[in-house]
């Protein structure tokens, strides 16, 4: 097989299982749905403080429910033994590791589809109305967020604490992103000038490259043992 059809092969692998259990999307979006909700409660009615942090209570939910996703979908992996027939396959490894980054990119875009346009009713925020450059800080946030939290939760996934050990090991990592994601978010928010959003952007497409090439290149000495 091609390196691109490997990499086909493992997202249509991941597509189908999850058509099947609805296990990983549904536990994502009920916890990003829940999150959401409760912190609505928060604020008053027409409270400005509101528009100043609700981009951090969305990325938050984003990323928690993200780390919870990528628990489960590596648990699945590690209890049937599919990992390990796959690192056995004649294939290239970082093959793999990308197929597996691009399935939990999707599961976590379909997520972000229905979380934010209930985020968007719940907090009475637009945050398409100056343009749809927010799609932008989705896309690469959590392109960012899938590739680093593939490769932890690949490492962390056969410890003991596994469920603390993820969030531990990444979410140090993934400050630079979230960071990122949540100021450009604001400035959209807030109605500022979008030029502003673009040093955070360039920042996001800078740590998206270094994670992908850095992943890429260790990504077999990684799981050598």
């Amino acid at each position: 097989m091609t390196y691109l059809s490997t990499v086909a092969a493992i997202v249509r692998k991941d597509l189908l299982h999850e058509l099947k259990s609805r296990e990983i999307v549904v536990s994502m979006l009920l916890f990003s749905i829940l999150t959401v909700v409760v912190f609505s409660f928060i604020f008053e009615p027409g409270s400005e403080f509101k528009n100043r942090v609700v981009g951090g209570i969305l990325w938050m939910s984003v990323t928690f429910a993200g780390i919870l996703g990528l628990n489960k979908s590596m648990m699945s992996e590690v209890n049937g033994g599919n990992f390990s027939a796959l690192l056995l396959a004649p294939v290239d490894r970082s093959a793999i590791f990308f197929g597996k980054a691009i399935s939990n990119f999707m599961f976590m875009m379909i997520v972000q589809l229905i979380t934010v346009p209930l985020f968007i009713v719940l907090y009475n925020v637009n945050i398409f109305h100056t343009s749809f450059m927010p799609m932008t800080v989705f896309l690469m946030g959590t392109w960012g967020f899938a590739i680093l939290g593939t490769l932890f939760s690949i490492i962390s996934v056969n410890t003991r604490t596994r469920e603390v050990m993820l969030p531990l090991l990444l979410l140090p990592v993934m400050v630079p992103v979230i960071l990122a994601s949540v100021q450009a978010l604001n400035i959209y928010i807030l109605g500022l000038d979008v030029a502003e959003s673009y040093k955070w952007l360039k920042l996001l497409a800078v740590f998206d490259i270094i994670f992908t090439v850095v992943v890429f290149a260790v990504f077999d000495f990684i799981v050598e043992d």
